[in-house]
C-alpha cells in the first residue's frame, strides 16, 4: 500500500500538543528566577576559603537560587587560587586572579564589574568577606527583601537580632564610630550599619553605579571602598534595607587584613570629601 499523502494543511498546521510545547518554552525563557552572583575578594585565605565555599554551596542547595560565584584573588601567596579552581568542578565559580596585591578596594571593584558583565537585569549581586565570618544562610533572606522592593541590602550588626561574637574591642569601635559619624553628617535611611562588607544590589543598580562613575565608583584602596560604595549609591536614590548579621569572628581563618587606625583615618577623609562635594 501506498503512504498516505498528507494535504498542504495537515503538514503546516501544529497539533496541540506541539503548540503547549511551544508556548511552554517561550514561558520558561521569559520568566526564570533571578540569579544571585556571589563576589569574593580573597586575599590569602586558604585557612577560611574551604569551609566558605562549602557552606555557599550548601546555602544555594538549600534556597534553590541559581548562582554563580566569583573570586578575585588579590595577588595572594598562599594557595587561594589553587582552592578556588578544585572547587570549580563542584560549583559554578570563576576566578580572576591579581598579579600583584592591590587592596581590597580595587578588588571589590574587579569583583563586582565580573559580577556584573555576567548578571541579567532581575539578577542580584551580593558581596561578603572570603575569611568565614559571614553566615551564608543569610543570602536567602538578603535576596527575598531585595524581591520585596529594597534595592540594596546591608547585612548589619545593629539591626535587631544582629549580634557580633569575637570582634577584637578595636574593630567594634571601629564599627560603632563609623555608625555614629555616619548618622550624623550622612543620614540614610534604611542603613545602621555603614562599613559592612557583606550586601546584596540589585544589579542594576551596581551597573548604573558604574555608568555613572566609571571606575571610580570604587574609587577607595582600602577597607573605606565600602562606605565609599554606599554613599554613592546614596546619591542614586536607591531603597536601603538591612538584615540582622550574626557575624562569627570566631570562624574567622587567618590573621586579619585590617589595619585599624588606617582605615579610620581614611574614613575621616573620605567623609570630608563627600561632605564638601567631592567624590
Amino acid at each position: 500500500m501506498a503512504d498516505p499523502v498528507l494535504s498542504s494543511t495537515e503538514k503546516h498546521t501544529p497539533t496541540l500538543a506541539s503548540s503547549v510545547a511551544a508556548a511552554t518554552e517561550v514561558r520558561s525563557e521569559r520568566f526564570r528566577p533571578a540569579k544571585a552572583i556571589l563576589a569574593l575578594p580573597a586575599y590569602n585565605e586558604e585557612e577560611a576559603l574551604p569551609e566558605l565555599l562549602e557552606r555557599v554551596g550548601e546555602a544555594f542547595a538549600d534556597s534553590h537560587i541559581p548562582y554563580e560565584v566569583v573570586v578575585v584573588d588579590d595577588g595572594s601567596s598562599d594557595s587561594t587560587a589553587q582552592i578556588v579552581s578544585q572547587m570549580s568542578f563542584q560549583m559554578p565559580i570563576h576566578l580572576i586572579q591579581h598579579s600583584e596585591n592591590q587592596g581590597l578596594g580595587p578588588t571589590i571593584r574587579d569583583a563586582l564589574k565580573e559580577a556584573v558583565d555576567r548578571a541579567g537585569e532581575r539578577d542580584i549581586i551580593v558581596t561578603m568577606d572570603a575569611d568565614n565570618t559571614h553566615p551564608p544562610g543569610l543570602i536567602d533572606r538578603m535576596v527575598q527583601m531585595i524581591h520585596e522592593g529594597c534595592d540594596v541590602v546591608i547585612a548589619s550588626r545593629f539591626e535587631s537580632g544582629g549580634i557580633a561574637v569575637g570582634v577584637p574591642i578595636e574593630r567594634h569601635f571601629l564599627s560603632v564610630a563609623a555608625r555614629v559619624l555616619f548618622t550624623c553628617l550622612f543620614p540614610t535611611r534604611g542603613v545602621r550599619d555603614y562599613t559592612s562588607g557583606y550586601r546584596a544590589y540589585r544589579a542594576s543598580v551596581i551597573r548604573q553605579g558604574f555608568s555613572d562613575h566609571g571606575d571610580d565608583f570604587v574609587s577607595e584602596r582600602g577597607f573605606s571602598c565600602m562606605a565609599d560604595i554606599l554613599l554613592k549609591l546614596r546619591k542614586q536614590g536607591v531603597l536601603f534595607g538591612e538584615a540582622p548579621l550574626r557575624l562569627r569572628y570566631d570562624h574567622k581563618g587567618g590573621a586579619s587584613k585590617m589595619r585599624v587606625f588606617k582605615t579610620i583615618g581614611l574614613t575621616l577623609k573620605l567623609l570630608m570629601r563627600h561632605r564638601l562635594g567631592g567624590r
